[in-house]
């Protein structure tokens, strides 16, 4: 009998199908704004849109929906990009002199289940070139590249050098024409004596076309000489003797003149004569925010117009003394003059306007200005130029992002409403014309169900996303910081605003504040940590870094109420803890009226004013529960009445007392904690003993952790102290309506889990929860009652490893439905006739109890087995890509490994494993937010969120066609998969397709084999911090690789006989 019982069981191939049409692991889509940006192009014949990072990546954008990701092999700086308009080509020079090719390729067709799909368009790099070194000369830094101008003709790339030399490049061979090549020395002998006087020329600044006539090139040098050049004759047509260093060129559209900027804020204008070769003056010379020093303006552009004065747009410029610190440009027209100010530096910017030959002028439309930080949109035809509002590329880290939360399948009535309030709050701002960047066309139907991001933000703004496509577009943004006093006010400077002395004075430069990007925050205090919404009563907590914990309500209408306050100290008078961190933030006595969207009802402010670590929101039980470093609250806001107040602090939990904003001594100890777990770990061994235990708790789980048995394809797993500082964090918390005392009656219940692997089970007494749905206001009999906690059972995992994810689940092993889903008939009931369950996931292993005995019904020690420790749990309901009405409830885990395990729900049997997210990324692991159907987010940088699919069916990727002045090559991929690398590393099944048609995503042959890794390339990784708690390298030596099937079954026979260590009161 013993040979069978430890015989290898054999895989399904029955179960391993439904795996594939279940699961399937793809990164699909970048949303937020690019990591570092460094160059900038446009293609007016596409309309689109291309983005260069320092990292080495390629974005072109279109229409919203339409995008389209390369990254070079090298993680070097794009310095510059040029499209070859309208062929779906561009050209890019990276920071270490390379230029590269790009298109649009169209995949080759296949056929997929018996289905012929078209092939997947993908922007691929087909060559590159670079400028080797000139005959004699042994530094390199001559023929470093400074400027790329690609003619019209779109078949001669001219390259502008350090040395001087002016190159040129047959595109698209990328082959050097040596017959002419320009170097200095030919322009110098056709100079002037004087202008000659043994200086050289310097690097080549600027190459410009001429507008009219082909083959006709502006070259202008670093020490101010600017050549008008015909390739043709190599020729010298006219000489521009400017004395000042230049910056930029630009053409006037007619050809008549051209303007220069300069080094010392001024520009000049030159006309262009037939009938003189040289020219020693300008037309002009102008400096605007003179005449003391000012910096260089760095580029300038001059677009004429029909109503005859010329627009003018150029950066920089500013006085030095004065204004030097400041992200400007310019815009002047006749006296129209404003300074758009920004918060971060400006890369580069264009304008769209007419190009066609046949147009007199050039009427630009916008304004495109990419900053560090963000990108601008500038309305050049309505009055006042405003900024238009961007469908994508919103900076997410507009303040730092600090929390996150997903919400799916919006109500239509809250969506609308969202909307309107969004509108109202951009119809001052913003001008309303189509966005100008409309090139190709999205061909991705229309999503069946609306979708929300929240993000929670350091300056205490929550943002409300559009997460339902490929453009993650903003749709409304809810401010807490109104309701408190900080150190500036908005009140105040709304007051200086509406000064009518304030606006007499003209301001000189006349600054406008442009863009929303402002890292900074009024007060670190105003930080949001946790947000939850209920989708059906449009109710919304949000709870902040001091302690604070709003209760919103929607309106469509302003109000002036006013806000009700509650305080609720969550130490219960517990004797020798002294709070030494923060005060709590100062609320205002009269708060400015609240604008239609969410507007504050109640406040809730725990004492001590620490961190809120976890919230949960009933809207049916009109309750919300917090908790922070020192315990747990329950507060009823209809009835405005706190129901419970938990302590959770351990006698030695002194650095909870601290706060996050003191660090020194924190940290201190932190460190000699850590030395001392480290030394007694060694020194324990197996005499480990167990002094004096505080409870019987401990006893219990010290001699379970004495005389355990652990396999041998399992990891010890060291009992935490009881001593360690932190413990009565509160980790997560749950509303229940289930079994706790007894298995015929069923209520209201609230979980609560610890740093310390405590779990308290609270009976609620709701007045009204039984008898249906709950009415808004309470009917007559209900108005004297008050809502009842009493602690029914208190849970202590053996291991004391903090407590992740609290979920009850019914009879079926499913989770329970949301809020007002059962009782307005928005999903099944859930299975009451049967036993519930209770699933916590700890940071080491996931367990199922019953209910109501807790009794331990199945577990799985993924630390044990795997060497990582959970860091996010979800369930998610995963459907079948081919049969329509089947699904599977599953247990989806985030590990600080960066890999995601999916367990089957409720015998924790697990399903598949994928590497999502490198383990060093530990920003990246900290900031992932799941969605109900599968999907997932988390940032990749602190600007850009990588959205990901764990599910076969549900994919939300870019599907596009763009018409081009060229065949759609269709090339092959190396490996047969046609995977191409995303920015920063990450993988890019599927980019865009050729007419529209869907590909279903590559099948999954094994959960064990076939799994997708990281891109080779992950160590362009941009994450916030490259720092944090790191596992031990050698941890993956010690994975086993005995059937994970069979190794929870031995999970299950151990713990047979063995007590459970937990409290019942």
């Amino acid at each position: 009998m013993m040979k069978f019982r430890f015989r290898r069981q054999g895989t399904d191939p029955q179960r391993e199908k439904i795996k594939q049409e279940l699961f399937a692991f793809n990164k699909t889509v970048e949303h937020g704004f690019p990591h570092q940006p460094s160059a900038l192009a446009y293609d007016p014949k596409l309309q689109f849109m291309a983005i260069g990072t320092k990292s080495g990546a390629i974005k072109i954008y279109g229409a919203p929906g339409v995008e389209f990701t390369g990254l070079h092999k090298d993680t070097t700086a794009v310095t510059q990009i040029h499209f070859l308009s309208g062929q779906g080509r561009l050209l890019s020079l990276l920071d270490d002199n390379t230029i590269h090719l790009w298109e649009l390729v169209g995949g080759n067709p296949k056929e997929v289940g018996g289905v012929r799909r078209e092939g997947v368009v993908s922007l691929q790099e087909v060559n590159s070139y670079n400028l080797p070194g000139r005959p004699g000369i042994e530094s390199c830094s001559a023929t470093r590249v400074t400027v790329l101008l690609l003619l019209k003709s779109c078949d001669l790339l001219c390259i502008g050098t350090e040395g001087g030399g002016a190159y040129f490049l047959e595109v698209p061979r990328l082959s050097l024409k040596d017959n002419q090549t320009l170097l200095q020395d030919e322009i110098s002998q056709s100079l002037p004596d004087e202008y000659r006087c043994g200086k050289a020329l310097g690097p080549v600044e600027s190459l410009q076309e001429h507008p009219q006539q082909a083959g006709k090139i502006l070259i202008g040098y670093s020490r101010g000489l600017v050549v008008l050049w015909d390739l043709s004759t190599r020729h010298a047509d006219q000489l521009f003797l400017g004395k000042q260093q230049l910056e930029s060129l630009v053409w006037e559209r007619s050809g008549n003149l051209f303007v220069s900027s300069h080094n010392d804020g001024g520009y000049s204008v030159w006309a262009v004569t037939s009938d003189q070769s040289c020219n020693p003056l300008p037309v002009s010379s102008t400096i605007p925010y003179g005449p003391f020093p000012c910096k260089a303006i760095n580029k300038i552009l001059w677009r004429t117009t029909q109503s005859g004065s010329p627009l003018l747009l150029y950066s920089g410029g500013m006085p030095r003394a004065t204004y030097g610190d400041r992200h400007c440009l310019t815009i002047q027209q006749d006296k129209d003059h404003i300074t758009l100010d920004f918060t971060s530096r400006v890369i580069d910017f264009f304008t769209v306007h007419s190009v066609e030959q046949e147009k007199e002028f050039d009427d630009p439309s916008a304004l495109v200005v990419l900053l560090e930080e963000e990108l601008v949109v500038i309305d050049l035809q309505t009055p006042g130029w405003p900024s238009l509002p961007t469908p994508y590329l919103a900076p997410l880290h507009s303040s730092a992002i600090t929390c996150s939360c997903h919400i799916s399948n919006v109500p239509p009535k809250l969506w609308e409403r969202l909307i309107n309030a969004g509108k109202a709050q951009q119809g001052r701002q913003h001008a309303h014309r189509s966005w100008p960047i409309c090139g190709g066309k999205n061909l991705a139907p229309p999503s069946r169900q609306q979708e929300l991001l929240l993000t929670g933000h350091e300056d205490g703004t929550v943002r409300f996303w559009d997460a339902s496509g490929v453009a993650l577009t903003p749709l409304y943004k809810l401010s807490t910081a109104n309701v408190f006093h900080t150190d500036c006010d908005p009140s105040d400077s709304q007051d200086l605003n509406d000064d009518p002395d304030m606006q007499q004075e003209e301001e000189w430069p006349p600054f406008k504040k442009v863009g929303c990007f402002d890292p900074y925050s009024d007060d670190p205090r105003l930080g949001i940590q946790k947000i939850s919404l209920c989708k059906y009563s449009n109710k919304l907590v949000v709870a902040g870094t001091a302690g604070q914990v709003i209760v919103f309500g929607l309106s469509d209408e302003r109000s002036d109420h006013l806000l009700d306050v509650s305080v609720m100290d969550l130490l219960q008078d517990r004797e020798g803890f002294t709070w030494k961190g923060h005060d709590r933030l100062d609320l205002r006595l009269k708060p400015p009226p609240f604008p239609p969207g969410f507007q504050p009802l109640v406040l809730v402010q725990c004492m001590p004013p620490a961190s809120v670590t976890a919230v949960a929101l009933h809207a049916e039980w009109n309750l919300i529960a917090f908790g922070t470093s020192h315990g747990f609250g329950l507060f009823d806001y209809h009835r405005r009445n706190a129901v419970l107040a938990r302590c959770t602090l351990h006698p030695n939990d002194s650095l909870a007392m601290e706060g996050p904003l003191s660090r020194v001594k924190s940290l201190k100890k932190s460190l000699r904690q850590s030395f001392r777990r480290i030394r007694k770990s060694r020194v324990s061994g197996k005499k480990r003993a167990i002094s004096t235990p505080t409870s019987k708790v401990q006893e219990a789980n010290a001699a379970l952790a004495e005389h355990e048995d652990v396999a041998p394809v399992q990891r010890r797993i060291e009992p935490r102290s009881a001593d360690d500082s932190l413990s009565g964090v509160v980790r997560c918390l749950c509303f229940a309506d289930t079994f706790l005392r007894d298995g015929t009656h069923h209520g209201p219940t609230l979980w609560a889990g610890t740093n310390s692997g405590s779990v308290y089970a609270y009976a609620l007494e709701v007045p009204g929860a039984g008898s249906g749905r709950m009415c808004e206001r309470g009917g007559v009999n209900e108005a004297g009652m008050c809502v009842e906690a009493v602690l029914g059972k208190e849970i202590q995992l053996m291991h004391r490893a903090p407590v992740v994810s609290i979920s009850v689940l019914d009879g079926q092993g499913k989770p329970l439905p949301d809020p007002y889903e059962a009782s307005q008939d928005l999903a099944s009931a859930p299975d009451m006739t049967n036993a519930h369950s209770v699933l916590i996931a700890s940071e080491e292993q996931l367990k199922v109890f019953s209910l109501p005995k807790v009794s331990a019904k199945t577990k799985f020690k993924l630390t044990a087995h795997e060497g990582c420790r959970v860091r996010k749990v979800a369930l998610v309901i995963f459907s079948s890509a081919t049969q329509e009405d089947y699904n599977e409830h599953t247990l989806v885990c985030l590990t600080n490994l960066g890999d995601m395990h999916l367990f089957n729900m409720p015998g924790l049997r697990p399903q598949v494993r994928y590497d999502c997210i490198r383990k060093e990324d530990i920003s990246g692991i900290a900031s992932c937010v799941f969605t109900k159907t599968g999907q997932g987010f988390y940032l990749v940088s602190p600007s850009e969120y990588e959205r990901f699919s764990l599910s076969a069916k549900v994919i939300t990727e870019p599907l596009c066609s763009v018409l081009l002045d060229r065949l759609l090559d269709c090339k092959p991929a190396s490996d047969g998969t046609g995977t191409q690398p995303q920015a920063n590393g990450t993988h890019k099944s599927r980019v865009g397709q050729a007419d529209g048609q869907w590909e279903p995503p590559s099948s999954l042959s094994s959960p064990t084999l076939d799994t997708p890794l990281d891109s080779p390339l992950s160590c362009a990784d941009l994450t916030l911090d490259s720092t944090g708690e790191l596992t031990v390298e050698d941890v993956r030596d010690f994975l086993t690789n005995v059937d994970e099937a069979e190794n929870n079954l031995k999970n299950i026979k151990e713990e047979e006989g063995l007590p459970t260590g937990i409290l019942i009161n």
